[in-house]
This record gives C-alpha cells, structure tokens and sequence, in this order.
C-alpha cells in the first residue's frame, strides 16, 4: 500500500446515521439512503425504523420496528463519530418516540427529515394521529424538512392558502427550514416541462427550476433528503447543500434504471462502471 492509498484509508468520512424504513427494491428506504450518503462522500450508519413489502408499483404491507430496538441500534453506535441525521419513514408513534430520543441524544448534529406520508403508488403510510405527533414531538427538532407540497399541505392542515404560509406554520412549530419540492403536484405557473424547488427560512428564500424528466419515480425524496443531509455532515452552507443535493438527484434520476415493471429507480451510483468490466488483482 503506497502513501496516497494509505491517506485515503485513514482520512475521515463524513458519518450520516439514517434512521429509516427498509425498501426491498432499493429505490427508497435505508439502501437508497447509504448509496446517497457514499456517492456524496459520506459514510451511512443506518438503523431500521420498519419493514415494508413493497414492489415498483407500491407499498402493500409496513411492520414498524419496535422503539426498543430502534434505541438499542442506535445506542450501539454512539461511540462513532456522526455529523448528521437523517430521518425518513416512520410508521407508528412507538418508533417516532424512539427517533425522537435517538436524535435528543445528538445535540448540535443537523437533522434533515424526509416525511414519508404516502407512497408513490398510493398507499397511505401515516395516519392523522401520526401526523399530528410528528408535528408537536419531531419538528422542534429538525434543521430542514423535504416534503413534496402534498406532503407539506397534510402537515400544515387546513387553515392556510399557499406553500408560503404552510411553511411558516411548520417553522412556528420549532422546524428550521423546508425544502419544498414540487415534483408530484406542480404549482399552476410553473411550465410543464419543468420542476421547482423552493427553500423556506428564517434569514432566505429560494428558487431552483430543473427540465423535468419524463416518467414516474420511486425514491427521489429519499435520496435529495439523504445527499443533502451529506452536504451538511461535510459542511456546506444550507443553501448551497440544497442546491448540491438537487444536482445529484437530478443526475441520479436521469440516470435511472427502468426495470420495466413500474416506476423507475434512481441510480444513485451511476458512475460506477457497467457489471461487465473486468476486476483486476489485487497485490497483498
């Protein structure tokens, strides 16, 4: 092993502890947060908050983790380093008590939260006690939530008007920042053939518009959410880690796999050369 190999074994990388659902596909779930969090340069410490039975159509069955588990996992953990947490879904109020003590024991560390509310296919993954809770215990302590603006219209509730004042509710209620995306249910003034992003805080507003690509996708939230929780761990700015994980999740759709049986999935590393490529030895 030379010098420069042996700087790269030692050198420190950016630890992300996700603490999410398991999707057998992995377009979503805990194996598309560790691809994202690698491909952006960090290290995933991932911990299970469910079991699902889903397919590239949809979700057809969630088995919750119990929140013993969930603490103990993550307790196990707490002697390595960590930068940030990601969070994405959680399916009962026993595991979001248990995401909530995990992330009180890591005070300083940003926290970005995808709220996994409904599945691309349309089974519904929370119900309105679930949401209420994730509101009053969870968003005080979130640094950024990524809902797509379904997702933000259900947290808000009823009472307000636009995604302006629905994103102000929630940073009433204790959350940082929103980066609200606009894939499933575009604005009326924005283009067809467009996507828009917009981040919501206390001290800055802003707008990201990407060519919108064609066909359905399976796992886009799970990996902006996790790359930009990366880009924090490696210590960008809020505004340029959105930005940099919109690019990456950009080019990780657009290089996405068609399995020909539903939506498309993301390919986080498409990079990586194709599976026919030769390995070469290895000197020990």
């Amino acid at each position: 092993m030379n010098h420069d190999e042996d700087n790269e074994v030692s050198r420190h990388l950016p630890t992300v502890l996700v603490l999410a659902g398991h999707d057998p596909t992995g377009g979503a779930g805990l194996i598309a947060d560790a691809e994202s969090v690698a491909a952006c340069g960090g290290w995933a410490l991932t911990v299970p908050t469910a079991l699902t039975v889903q397919n590239c159509h949809d979700v057809i069955a969630v088995s919750s983790v119990s929140g013993s588990a969930i603490r103990q996992a993550a307790g196990a953990l707490r002697d390595m380093p960590l930068e940030a947490i990601k969070i994405g879904l959680i399916a009962d109020l026993e595991a979001l008590d248990a995401v909530v003590d995990v992330v009180r024991q890591r005070p300083g560390v940003p926290v970005v939260a995808d709220p996994v509310l409904r599945a691309g296919g349309g089974c519904e993954l929370a119900t309105q006690e679930l949401i209420d809770a994730y509101c009053e215990r969870l968003l005080p302590l979130v640094d950024i939530l990524t809902p797509n603006r379904q997702e933000l219209a259900r947290l808000a509730g009823t009472d307000y008007g636009d995604d302006t004042e629905r994103a102000v509710s929630l940073m009433r209620q204790g959350c940082q920042a929103l980066l609200v995306t606009g894939t499933d249910t575009p604005l009326e003034r924005v283009p067809a053939d467009r996507v828009e992003h917009i981040l919501h805080a206390p001290d800055v507003d802003r707008q990201w518009s990407w060519p919108r690509l064609p066909g359905q996708f399976h796992g886009s939230g799970c990996t902006l959410a996790s790359a930009l929780a990366t880009r924090l761990a490696v210590g960008e700015s809020l505004v340029a880690a959105c930005e940099q994980a919109q690019v990456f999740t950009w080019q990780a759709l657009a290089h996405g796999w068609d399995s020909g049986v539903g939506q498309r999935l993301p390919r986080r590393l498409w990079r990586l050369p194709p599976a026919s490529f030769a390995l070469h030895e290895v000197k020990v």
